[in-house]
């Protein structure tokens, strides 16, 4: 019983995917969509990618909670920052207030957040802002538990100035990689392209993303499993 209230008051492992990639004309955004609280799925299919403004969104990884309240926070100040100046923010302007956030609440907030999104002075940017309240611009960023086992894959596969479905390939096939390797991230897998026409979202469920080696097919039920095994042939007495 004391090992079970142990197990109950220690810190909850959070564990999910992120990841943000430029092409040449924007950005894309990937996650995956498991929430877990511990050994425990608490959502497994969240979405994990919040738009900020009309042309801004943002890849939440860590607590839940404190990355909600980031978000809310950084939407509200920019929907002012609009109303003031009468013209959508920039990038830059989002990844430096969530950048403030972060760092002036380092000590209480337990959120790694990716920045993406298009404006009409720079085009297409990605801001990585880790643990810490750090801001840093790069051409990709990978966040969360899943990150882990992406490095060594972003640095076989990734290649500057990519078309838009050769970036969304990568990101999804990124994603599902980390699905199939850290037990904290699973479900679904959303993706956003922002571009200088506006914004779409795709939905890739998981039934129809690759297999990694050693990965079993998708089954609807036990039932599924039972029926496709071979059975043993009946003993004869």
């Amino acid at each position: 019983m004391d090992s079970m209230m142990n197990d109950l008051n220690s810190p909850h492992s959070m564990g999910t995917t992120i990841i943000g990639v430029t092409y040449d004309g924007g950005v894309i955004l990937g996650a995956d969509s498991r929430t877990s609280t511990g050994l425990y799925v608490a959502n497994r299919a969240s979405d994990k990618i919040t738009q900020l403004t009309d042309n801004v969104y943002l890849c939440r990884s860590g607590s839940a909670a404190d990355s909600q309240i980031v978000s809310d926070y950084v939407r509200h100040f920019l929907h002012q920052h609009t109303m003031q100046l009468g013209q959508p923010a920039t990038v830059k302007v989002a990844a430096n207030l969530i950048r403030m956030l972060s760092y002036n609440n380092k000590n209480m907030l337990q959120t790694g957040l990716i920045v993406g999104g298009w404006d009409k002075y720079e085009g297409g940017k990605i801001y990585g802002i880790p643990l810490g309240g750090t801001i840093v611009e790069q051409p990709f960023a990978i966040g969360g538990s899943g990150s882990t086992y992406l490095y060594g894959f972003f640095d076989q596969e990734w290649k500057d100035r990519m078309t838009k479905d050769e970036a969304e390939k990568l990101v999804v096939k990124a994603v599902s990689l980390a699905i199939a390797r850290d037990g904290a991230s699973g479900g679904v897998v959303r993706t956003v392209i922002i571009n200088s026409e506006g914004v779409t979202r795709n939905f890739y469920p998981g039934d129809t993303l690759p297999l990694w080696h050693e990965e079993l097919p998708p089954q609807n039920s036990l039932l599924d499993i039972l029926s496709s095994s071979s059975s043993p042939d009946p003993m004869v007495s």
